[in-house]
């Protein structure tokens, strides 16, 4: 039996969460939710999921102050990091993150979600 893996979704959009929650969730994976960037920064420091999926448009911040915040909480945790959002910020793709631009379909996020999680695993058993 494989270890469950989990992914914490930073939207503020509740319809959001809820598709992916879903989703992820009929196909075996632990979701976490969070809408503020600050509770999603907290949640991945404790929890410490194996891919966040971070939406940049977060009223609180802007996309290029809250990126570079998840994406290093992402390469010293070694969890993967999705950002979805019109403008790619700098930096974004590199290491451990992947740019998604929207408007997105959930069905090619959600691959791209388990595609992360399965090469995760890959390696985890390789290492």
């Amino acid at each position: 039996m494989r270890p469950q893996r989990s992914v914490l979704i930073v939207d503020r959009s509740e319809d959001s969460q809820e598709v992916l929650r879903t989703v992820l969730e009929r196909r075996g994976w632990r979701t976490l939710a969070a809408r503020r960037a600050e509770e999603g920064l907290e949640m991945a420091r404790r929890y410490q999921p194996d891919l966040i999926v971070l939406d940049l448009e977060l009223e609180e911040c802007p996309p290029e102050d809250v990126y570079p915040r998840f994406e290093r909480q992402a390469s010293a945790s070694g969890h993967h990091l999705i950002a979805l959002g019109t403008v790619r910020p700098r930096g974004a793709g590199h290491g451990h993150g992947q740019f998604v631009a929207k408007p997105y379909h959930y069905g090619p996020l959600v691959r791209r979600i388990e595609q992360m999680l399965e090469q995760r695993s890959v390696v985890a058993r390789a290492g």
